[in-house]
């Protein structure tokens, strides 16, 4: 616990405040951002900073040409808030409006951290913040960046931790009024990540949310092909390898005109939350050459769809649309414990439903009027399957198809 003192003692709802040592641990290092407040020149000034949490010290990160932080040298007295927003309350009367919150409070003297160690332990540990994993997967700051960054250091003996939790608390007489009362819980999640102009490196495994095996893209590797989780960086290529009228013949979307249709294209398959993709690489040549995905995912029922597939014309009949299939299923069944795995097609396409035939697939019906097509026509879907039973069988004649096969002699 921290000890209170007349700073950090509230004045009124003292049963709004903590002292917890863990609780207030939990609060700074679940934020991002604090403010930090401090006087210069006889003035009151607030920035907002970054921060970090390395055992009992805060250490805040900011400039050495502003000049108040260079003057904690010699120590500045300082206030930091940290504060997460949980949720807006609506009461039945304006006067019991609120937010439901954590938010910390921490007063001290904090000096500059001038020894090289504990800075680099300290920027290290902010860069990690941000992503477990991060500070190896970038570039530390050369002797010109550290010049120009200043951190200070703020002992946490002087914090009180100030929460509100619940509902509404009106007046019992308005409790009959026709107006909505409520919470509406308030989080920060992250969007999805927008790689800069130029980036080709895959989304790094920190960025992507933590979810259950059945909607974690594993990249799956194989003789001929490579599924690698699809990223917003395979734009061009993929756009490069698929622009064919003929590869979108039977797809649901048209035909990309430019690279910007195909990203909205991938915006929309990484934001669908009963949809995994891939995109296939060529094992041989590293070249991005179609996606696949998973989707209609159903952990509950062990079932899973793979579709929304699409293969350049050049990797036509070479083995990379057969062994992309293998691994897909092999992960469903042998990995997640699937009992099912559906395909659905478009029933003009012959070529594709000769293909899932080929896999093991059973025919099950169509399903009529299904989906749109591009053009406004509805389509009739096609569905297939193959269930846990069927695939030891289908697995054998798979392999054997990508069996190389010995040259005769002449």
């Amino acid at each position: 616990m921290y000890p209170q003192t007349t700073r950090t003692t509230a004045s009124r709802s003292r049963d709004r405040m903590s002292y917890d040592r863990t609780a207030t641990h939990a609060v700074l290092d679940e934020a991002y951002h604090c403010v930090l407040g401090f006087t210069a020149d006889g003035e009151p000034r607030v920035l907002p900073t970054l921060h970090v949490r390395i055992g009992d010290t805060l250490y805040l990160h900011g400039s050495t040409g502003s000049r108040p932080l260079l003057a904690a040298r010699a120590g500045l007295p300082v206030c930091v808030a940290v504060t997460l927003l949980d949720g807006l309350v609506y009461g039945r009367s304006q006067f019991h409006h609120s937010a439901n919150y954590r938010s910390v409070v921490a007063h001290g003297t904090a000096h500059l951290v001038t020894d090289p160690g504990e800075r680099a332990d300290v920027l290290t540990a902010l860069v990690e913040k941000v992503g477990t994993g991060r500070a190896a997967d970038s570039r530390p700051p050369n002797r010109r960046e550290l010049a120009e960054t200043a951190v200070l250091a703020l002992p946490l003996t002087e914090v009180s931790l100030r929460t509100r939790t619940g509902g509404v608390r009106d007046e019992p007489s308005d409790l009959d009024l026709a107006h909505w009362a409520g919470v509406v819980p308030l989080r920060l999640i992250p969007g999805l990540p927008e790689p800069a102009a130029g980036v080709t490196a895959p989304l790094p495994g920190y960025l992507r949310p933590h979810r259950s095996p059945w909607y974690e893209p594993a990249t799956l590797r194989g003789a001929h092909v490579l599924l690698e989780p699809l990223d917003l960086a395979h734009t061009d290529e993929l756009y490069a390898a698929t622009a064919d009228a003929e590869v979108w013949q039977h797809l649901t979307r048209p035909l990309p005109t430019e690279p910007g249709q195909l990203r909205e294209m991938i915006i929309e398959a990484l934001t669908d939350s009963h949809r995994v993709a891939w995109v296939q690489r060529c094992a041989v040549t590293g070249a991005v050459v179609g996606t696949t995905s998973y989707y209609e995912i159903d952990p509950e029922r062990r079932s899973v769809a793979i579709g929304h597939t699409m293969l350049g014309r050049p990797w036509w009949r070479t083995g990379i649309n057969t062994e992309a299939k293998l691994l897909l299923l092999t992960r469903a069944f042998d990995e997640l414990g699937a009992v099912r795995v559906v395909w659905h097609t478009d029933i003009r396409n012959e070529r594709s439903q000769r293909g899932i035939e080929r896999l093991g697939a059973t025919r099950e019906g169509v399903l009529r009027m299904h989906r749109l097509r591009p053009d406004g026509s509805w389509r009739d879907t096609v569905q297939y399957s193959m269930t846990v039973d069927e695939w030891p069988k289908a697995q054998v004649s798979l392999r054997e198809r990508l069996r190389p096969r010995p040259v005769s002699a002449r």
